[in-house]
């Protein structure tokens, strides 16, 4: 069974974009967030983001994003032109309508976007997001408490801080299970046995499948909702990457549940 089925250069390039993102978050200060309660958006199952008010430099935005676009281009001369030619078209109004829909999850927004301007219709969306990132990890930064950790969510909510639906998960200390959004980093608490999708913790309900030739790696799966979570036992990891590299060398996990009729999000909600 093949470990990841990602590519090294694919990996690489996502490193770089990674360390790009942490520069980036070093540089915003924790006064451009402001939320009505330091949790409020988790205690009432809404996402922080969603209750959030984020003062966006729209002019280091687009910066970032003409940065990642250099890295892009250095991969492929044609993606780096049709990025440019994106960048170039965008005032302040596009910029802030990028950022909107980046932060409502809206892939039909920026795929009829990249049909209008002739472009791959990821392109457009990984741009806004991957400027959006570091924005996100500060507000998770703001909403979590003094260990690190984000107040519990509620099943079928997503992510407490951004939103994006769960669905990975790592083991640490004696067991315990945090779950880890690899959007925005935040990581909050969750019963061993639980479906983070539909709150189901019936034993009889929820399996395990495993990955052969991988002691560490489990997909939790809900017969209820047919949801399921990747659950990484990191206990073990001698280096321990990132929630967003975690979930990207562990995509063949997904591909894996979903061949056995699993989804991400759930069906019950």
């Amino acid at each position: 069974m093949r470990k990841s089925a990602v590519s090294k250069e694919y990996v690489n390039l996502q490193k770089d974009i990674l360390r790009l993102q942490e520069q980036w978050k070093k540089g915003l200060d924790t006064s451009c967030i402001r939320l009505q309660g330091k949790t409020a958006g988790v205690a009432e199952s809404v996402p922080a983001a969603a209750l959030a008010e984020i003062d966006f430099d729209i002019s280091l935005f687009l910066q970032w994003i003409k940065d990642v676009g250099e890295l892009l281009g250095a991969k492929s001369a044609e993606l780096g032109i049709k990025v440019e030619r994106l960048v170039t078209g965008l005032d302040e109004k596009g910029t802030r309508r990028w950022i909107d829909e980046a932060c409502a999850l809206n892939n039909l927004y920026f795929d009829s976007f990249a049909q209008e301007h002739g472009v791959e219709a990821w392109i457009p969306q990984f741009l806004a997001e991957t400027a959006l990132r570091p924005y996100l990890q500060l507000l998770a930064e703001v909403v979590e408490n003094d260990d690190g950790i984000v107040k519990d969510a509620s099943a079928g909510a997503g992510c407490p801080v951004c939103g994006e639906p769960v669905r990975l998960a790592r083991l640490e200390g004696e067991g315990k299970k945090l779950l880890c959004c690899p959007r925005c980093l935040a990581e909050w608490n969750e019963k061993r046995v639980y479906c983070a999708h539909c709150g189901n913790d019936d034993h009889e309900t929820i399996s395990f499948l495993t990955v052969e030739g991988d002691e560490t790696a489990q997909i939790q799966a809900c017969e209820k909702c047919k949801g399921y979570t990747k659950v990484i036992d990191t206990r073990q990891f001698i280096s321990k990457p990132s929630s967003a590299m975690l979930d990207l060398t562990t995509i063949h996990l997904d591909y894996i549940a979903q061949e056995n009729g699993y989804v991400a999000a759930g069906a019950t909600r």
